[in-house]
C-alpha cells in the first residue's frame, strides 16, 4: 500500500490525502500488447488556438488496441454464487471478465476442499471463509459461463493446508489441469499469489514477502508445471509487483519468469475520502501508476509485457458513502477510457457481490460526500443490503448499483479489437473525453464533472465533414438522486441526428455519456 502522489488541486476536508495502490501482479500475456497513454495530438495542439471550445477527435492519432476485457468485477468464495440469477446482473452490465477466489482469501484457499488451511490460515484480514455451496465448478456453471465471463485465477502461493508452510506448486497445476484438460473451463489467466510483496498478505516460507525467493519460486517451480498442465491451451502465469516497494519489482521483474503483470489500484482509504480528489487526483494516479510499471518493466527488458488490472476500486476498506454514489460510477467510467488509452488487456473492479458495510464499520459517511446511502462496500451489485444487515433500505439482491451502470454505459464504448483515438478538450476544464474506433466509425466517451451546471460540448471529428448520427446512453447525478427514494434507475438511451461539421452532446451535471456516430 504505497503512497504516490500528494493531493495537489484542491485542500481537501480532514486530512490530506495520498495515493495508495496495491497488489501489482506480473504475469500475462493478453490478446492485445501493452500500450502507451495517447499523447496530445498535433489536432490537439492547433485546436487550442481555435476561438470555439470543445471537444476535438483525431482519426490519424491511432492508440492501443481496445480489449472488451476491460470490462469485469471479481467475485469472492466467502459469497452464496448459487443464488439464482446472479448471471443476469454480470450481463446486464455488459462485463465480460471476473477473477476468483478473491484477494487476501487467495493464499489461504484450497480449491480442490473449498476450504482455507487451518489454525491462522482460516482467518485475517476480515476475509470471510469459503461458502460451502461456492466451489470452483459451481461458480463456473452458475456465474462464469452463463454470463459468458473469461475467468482468472489467482493461485495459493502462501500456505499449504496445514498451515505450517507455503503452498506447494502441485495444488496450483492440479487446479489449471483440472480447469483446462479435465472440464475444458479455458481458462488462460493465473496469478501466482495475492499482493505477495505485502505484510498484510499470508507468506508462510522460509523468507516472508522477500522478491527474491518469491521470484525463485515462481520461475523454478510455479511456472513451468502450471504451463505444462495446460498442454493444449497456452495459458498466462502472473506475479505479483508493488510501485511501493524500491526492491520488489526490479528483483522480480529481472528475476521471475512469468508472462504479464496484475496490478491492484486504490487511490483513497475507506476512512476518509473527498469526491473531488477521486474524480480528478483519482483518475490521473492511475494512468501514473500504469506508467511506472512500464518504466520497471522496460528496465527489466520486458517493456512489451501486458497489465492485468486485477483489482481496483475507489478506496481501501471499509466500506464508505461514495462506493454507493454517482460519484464512485464517474470515476470507473473514466477509469475504464484511461484503460483504453493505456492498453490495458484485462480488468477485474472489485468486486462484483461484495461487502456491504453500515457506518459502524469505520467508513466515512460524512456530510461533505454527495450520496444518500447509509451503506457502502465493495459491491457493485447489491447482495441484499436487508438480508445481510447492513442497512434498513432494501435494494434487492442482484440490482446494479451506480458503478455497475457505468460499466453498461461503457459496454456501448469498449468494443474488442478496436483502437484508441486521440482525444482533446479545448477550453472546458469540466469535461473529460475518450475516443475509439467503432464498427466502421466512431465512439466517443464523455464525462461533466460539474456538479451543478449542465455542459453543451461541441464535437469537431478531424477530417470528417458529416456524420449519419448514431445511437447514445447516458447516465448522471438525477437518475441517481432516485436512489434518495430507493429507486435505482439504469441508463437512458436516444438517438443522435445526422450532422454536419460538428455535432453537440448536452451533458447533464455529473454525467457521463457514450456517442456511436459514422
Amino acid at each position: 500500500m504505497a503512497p504516490l502522489l500528494p493531493a495537489t488541486t484542491r485542500s481537501l476536508h480532514r486530512l490530506a490525502f495520498a495515493w495508495v495502490a496495491i497488489a501489482l501482479c506480473a504475469a500475462c500475456s493478453g490478446p492485445n500488447p501493452s500500450g502507451s497513454a495517447i499523447p496530445l495530438s498535433p489536432a490537439g495542439h492547433s485546436a487550442r488556438h481555435l476561438s470555439q471550445s470543445g471537444v476535438v477527435v483525431n482519426p490519424a492519432q491511432i492508440g492501443p488496441q481496445v480489449s472488451s476485457e476491460v470490462l469485469g468485477a471479481d467475485e469472492n468464495v466467502w459469497f452464496d454464487i448459487t443464488f439464482p440469477g446472479l448471471a443476469k446482473s454480470f450481463v446486464q452490465a455488459g462485463l465480460t471478465a471476473t477473477r476468483w477466489p478473491g484477494g487476501h482469501g487467495a493464499d489461504r484457499y484450497h480449491w480442490k476442499s473449498n476450504t482455507y488451511g487451518i489454525g491462522v490460515c482460516s482467518t485475517g484480514f476480515k476475509i470471510g471463509k469459503p461458502y460451502p455451496k461456492s466451489t470452483f465448478d459451481n461458480f463456473m456453471q452458475d456465474i462464469a459461463i452463463p454470463a459468458h465471463l473469461d475467468v482468472a485465477i489467482t493461485v495459493n502461493y502462501g500456505s499449504n493446508p496445514k498451515c505450517t508452510a507455503g503452498d506447494k506448486s502441485d495444488e496450483a497445476a492440479d487446479w489449471v489441469k483440472y480447469a483446462n484438460v479435465t472440464k475444458g473451463y479455458h481458462v488462460t489467466w493465473w496469478t501466482v499469489g495475492n499482493e505477495q510483496y505485502s505484510p498484510d498478505s499470508l507468506d508462510l516460507r522460509s523468507m516472508p514477502h522477500d522478491p527474491t525467493q518469491y521470484a525463485q519460486t515462481v520461475s523454478t517451480d510455479y511456472y513451468h508445471k502450471m504451463k505444462a498442465a495446460s498442454p493444449l491451451l497456452p495459458i498466462n502465469v502472473c506475479v505479483d509487483a508493488s510501485i511501493k516497494s524500491k526492491t520488489w519489482d526490479p528483483t522480480v521483474f529481472s528475476q521471475a519468469t512469468f508472462d504479464c503483470v496484475e496490478v491492484h489500484f486504490y487511490p483513497q482509504k475507506g476512512q476518509s475520502v473527498n469526491d473531488t480528489f477521486l474524480l480528478n487526483n483519482g483518475v490521473k494516479g492511475f494512468t501514473y501508476s500504469i506508467n511506472v510499471i512500464k518504466g520497471q518493466l522496460s528496465a527489466a527488458g520486458k517493456g512489451a509485457t501486458p497489465i492485468y488490472v486485477g483489482e481496483i476500486g475507489s478506496a481501501l476498506p471499509p466500506g464508505d458513502k461514495q462506493n454507493m454514489s454517482i460519484t464512485q460510477a464517474l470515476y470507473a467510467g473514466q477509469i475504464i477510457g484511461e484503460m483504453v488509452n493505456d492498453g490495458i488487456p484485462r480488468a477485474t473492479w472489485h468486486s462484483a457481490f461484495g461487502d456491504c458495510d453500515p457506518p459502524s464499520k469505520g467508513g466515512d459517511f460524512s456530510k461533505y460526500l454527495y450520496g444518500w446511502q447509509d451503506f457502502g462496500g465493495t459491491m457493485i451489485f447489491s447482495i441484499g443490503t436487508t438480508r445481510v444487515g447492513c442497512s434498513t433500505t432494501k435494494v434487492k439482491l442482484g440490482t446494479l448499483m451506480p458503478t455497475a451502470t457505468a460499466f453498461e454505459v461503457a459496454s456501448h464504448f469498449v468494443r474488442n479489437g478496436e483502437h484508441a483515438l486521440g482525444a482533446s478538450v479545448v477550453g472546458m476544464p469540466d469535461i473529460r473525453a475518450y475516443a475509439s474506433t467503432y464498427n466502421g466509425g466512431y465512439a466517443l466517451m464523455l464525462f461533466n464533472l460539474n456538479e451543478t451546471a449542465t455542459e453543451n460540448v461541441p464535437v469537431t471529428i478531424t477530417g470528417k465533414t458529416s456524420g449519419t448520427g448514431g445511437p447514445m446512453w447516458w447516465y448522471d447525478k438525477k437518475r441517481y438522486d432516485w436512489s434518495k427514494r430507493d429507486k435505482w434507475k439504469g441508463p437512458l438511451s436516444s438517438t443522435l441526428a445526422s450532422w454536419q461539421n460538428s455535432f453537440t452532446v448536452v451533458m447533464p451535471p455529473w454525467s457521463m455519456v457514450v456517442v456511436q456516430t459514422n
